[in-house]
């Protein structure tokens, strides 16, 4: 029974992992200069800009509280246009970046906040450019602390990627639900959440000992 369900499992982990890396990268280079922009517009910092920092802000709150179910389903015009259809793991890409890029944006503000503010008065007082505080000491700075965000980040797209999978995004989900749930082949989709609670726990390991190599302090 196992030899039978391995093929099925192996090539769903691959369409998971598939839509999970391709995902990230596109919304971690939409997102993480986002969070830049929402802290750096923000009233006090290095391109104050009140009315750009309240209007990305409010866009980027009103994509993060719709439901990912519900995301899914309402942008599926948007996905048909851009990959030409609905179902599959390339067609699951589009719901998932949409809904990680603010939540990236709003990670990466956050661990920019952590950035003491007297590095950068420093760097002002040096004569260091808007971009060059941005390069050379923001980001630097805050790059554990964004990558432990961005690994929460990842783990969550992990779950949202068996959510798609549940409605024809292919991946895990899609093969608890058709040949665990729909066949009533309980051992498939305990097979499966093993493999989901195995790559979680991979990714947060990974993540964490990243941030510790790159914490200077």
């Amino acid at each position: 029974m196992f030899a039978e369900v391995l093929p099925l499992l192996s090539k769903a982990l691959g369409e998971t992992i598939y839509m999970v890396v391709v995902s990230m990268a596109i919304a971690s280079a939409i997102g993480v200069p986002l969070g830049v922009l929402l802290h750096t517009t923000a009233k006090g910092q290095i391109l104050e800009n009140i009315f750009l920092n309240q209007t990305v802000g409010s866009v980027v709150n009103a994509v993060r509280s719709i439901p990912f179910i519900i995301l899914m389903v309402a942008i599926i015009p948007l996905t048909r246009f851009i990959v030409g259809s609905a179902i599959g793991t390339t067609a699951a890409i589009v719901p998932l970046v949409i809904a990680s890029i603010p939540f990236i944006g709003r990670q990466v503000e956050t661990s920019l906040k952590e950035v003491p503010s007297g590095l950068i008065e420093a760097a002002q007082a040096m004569g260091a450019t808007p971009f060059q505080i941005i390069s050379k000491v923001l980001l630097p700075e805050a790059m554990p602390g964004i990558v432990s965000q961005l690994t929460t980040v990842i783990i969550a797209l992990v779950g949202e990627s068996a959510m798609a999978g549940a409605i024809g995004g292919g991946g895990l989900g899609d093969l608890a639900i058709r040949y665990g749930y729909q066949r009533f082949r309980p051992e498939v989709m305990l097979a499966t959440v093993v493999v989901l609670i195995v790559l979680v726990q991979l990714v947060q390991f990974i993540g964490n000992t990243l941030a510790k190599k790159l914490d200077k302090r």
